[in-house]
């Protein structure tokens, strides 16, 4: 029992593969919103970037969906960790009758048999706990891509950009090494994000 996995974490949104190319191609001739973008400089039909990692870290609606997942993992690592622990006193004890002699052997075997099953049981019930983890995070990760994806799409109808990269990374960022700032969409993006999801929730409450 000494190696029972009873560790569940949560993955890193940073690290997430899933969003790491949001590529748009979109209508060049796209008129511009009044209230879009304060970048001045960038005209229509050019290439732009944003950080996905800044606005993975800042978006509100990123950060709300991983504290309800955070929440959940500590619940499910608490009742983990008890039943483990619960085991683990259990198989200490048998252990203890043996060594002092406290069991016939048909006894010992039975009670043997009995915590072998248990702790089948046990590593069943984590690796089962581990997959909730598991699609609680695909769940998160699909509602932020889906919508960046919407925001950016009809950012983009306004705009008129013939692409947008997402970079990753502050050293040697992903896929674009070297950009003009003024190319740099981020600000624009995570205003633009944040605004939508609070008016999503205000319109249901």
């Amino acid at each position: 029992m000494k190696n029972t996995p009873l560790i569940l974490s949560i993955v890193s949104l940073a690290g997430v593969v899933a969003l790491a190319c949001v590529l748009i191609f979109a209508h060049p001739g796209a008129p511009k919103a009044a209230d879009a973008a304060d970048g001045e400089g960038v005209a229509t039909g050019e290439a732009v970037y944003f950080n996905l990692d800044k606005v993975l870290d800042e978006y509100d609606m990123a950060n709300d969906l991983r504290a309800v997942v955070e929440t959940k993992v500590e619940s499910i690592n608490q009742e983990v960790n008890r039943r483990g622990s619960r085991l683990e006193k259990d198989i200490k004890a048998f252990q203890d009758k043996i060594d002092k002699g406290l069991l016939t052997r048909s006894t010992a075997e039975i009670q043997s048999q009995k915590l072998q099953q248990q702790q089948a049981e046990f590593q069943q019930y984590a690796a089962q706990k581990q997959q909730e983890i598991a699609e609680e995070q695909s769940v998160m990760m699909n509602q932020l891509a889906d919508a960046i994806k919407n925001f950016v799409d009809a950012y983009n109808a306004q705009m008129g950009y013939s692409l947008i990269f997402a970079t990753q990374g502050d050293i040697l960022p992903n896929p674009i090494v070297c950009a003009d700032p003024a190319l740099d969409i981020t600000e624009d993006i995570l205003k633009g994000l944040n605004e939508a999801y609070v008016k999503d929730k205000n319109s249901k409450k």
